[in-house]
């Protein structure tokens, strides 16, 4: 076992001290509690260096907040006095100072946002996409997304941007995939008659959005670089891509139609079940984002269930809050029980890719 003694005589052997300033420096170091750490194994260390929180960084204290505030405020009111176009050369400006010269990430997520709204306006006044048919209109649409928020990621490095980006990449090739098969068809209202189709070709696209993020997440076991945070966001967006597509796969009504909101009592099982998969796969991923993106749909679902019965309006409302508030406590106390229970019945080499428990 390395001491403090043997490093002070081998510091001594090789010309460092003397050996009289060894044996004066022993005794005051050990007198100050210095004391030598034996090097440990290097799993070990990578766990004892991560950390089980999942904590994307973009808040770092409550600077970033206020300056947070001080944006979203400074931008509403141009929003509400100048032109649309008056409000990119704020967002550059802010851009250049916050995120590229001071580096503060919450204030680079709301400029994010704000660039975003910003896109979805415009492309909704240049561009008609409200159509039921799949046209040039909405490919023209969704296509200034990736290009907009592509090279704000270029120029600034925020992970949401580059997110955001390849979502709406996905969300690109997937309106070109369903105008290919419209075009095949012959009827430019082909899906419309075939929602099952849509549904599908919706859910690889989601699954790919999922194949995504983990592929950035499997690029940081221990979440320490930026890797992390885009994950985060692309997990955030997948979650509800996947129950909405796989739902509206499994749940059809009368004459085809997909589901709705309004008259979801028959297909709550589905929801459920569906929920409760991805649950499983945010816990086996450790991803609590991805668990809580499910959650809203879950509530909807017991919503409609205590709705169809003979409970008051406040009884029902409030038991749905009751029930999705006690499955947030469970997940949330227990999460790192249950993941270690995950993960012991996973074979080793899939439960070694995956952050420790």
């Amino acid at each position: 076992m390395t001491d403090l003694r043997s490093i002070l005589d081998e510091a001594a052997r090789q010309g460092l001290i003397s050996p009289e300033a060894g044996g004066r420096l022993l005794p005051f170091l050990t007198e100050r509690g210095v004391a030598v750490i034996e090097p440990q194994p290097a799993q070990a260390a990578e766990e004892q260096a991560w950390s089980d929180t999942e904590t994307p960084r973009f808040v770092r204290g409550f600077h970033d907040v206020l300056i947070t505030i001080g944006v979203v405020v400074a931008l509403v009111g141009l929003w509400g006095l100048a032109p649309l176009y008056a409000v990119p050369p704020a967002i550059l400006v802010l851009s250049e100072i916050l995120v590229r010269r001071q580096r503060l990430a919450l204030p680079a997520v709301g400029l994010t946002i704000a660039l975003f709204c910003w896109t979805f306006l415009l492309m909704s006044r240049v561009f008609t996409p409200w159509t039921s048919e799949i046209g040039a209109g909405l490919t023209q649409f969704v296509a200034g997304f990736p290009i907009l928020l592509g090279v704000y990621y270029a120029r600034y490095r925020v992970p949401l941007s580059l997110a955001l980006a390849i979502m709406s990449a996905l969300a690109l090739a997937l309106t070109l995939l369903l105008r290919l098969v419209q075009w095949i068809s012959g009827n430019p209202e082909f899906f419309v008659d075939h929602v099952a189709l849509l549904a599908a070709i919706s859910l690889l696209c989601s699954l790919g959005l999922f194949a995504t993020a983990l592929y950035f997440d499997f690029g940081d076991r221990l979440r320490r670089t930026t890797r992390s945070d885009i994950a985060f966001w692309l997990h955030l967006g997948a979650a509800p891509a996947l129950l909405y597509s796989t739902v509206s796969l499994m749940s059809f009504g009368e004459g085809g139609r997909i589901f709705d909101l309004a008259n979801m009592s028959a297909r709550t099982p589905v929801v459920v079940a569906t929920v409760a998969v991805l649950m499983l796969i945010g816990l086996v991923i450790d991803r609590r984002a991805f668990v809580t993106s499910g959650l809203l749909s879950l509530g909807v679902a017991i919503f409609s269930v205590f709705r169809q019965g003979s409970a008051t309006v406040n009884t029902y409302i409030f038991t749905t809050l009751i029930v999705v508030g006690a499955i947030v406590l469970i997940i949330g106390t227990g999460w790192m029980p249950l993941r270690r229970l995950v993960l012991r019945a996973l074979p080793p080499a899939i439960a070694n890719r995956l952050p420790p428990g």
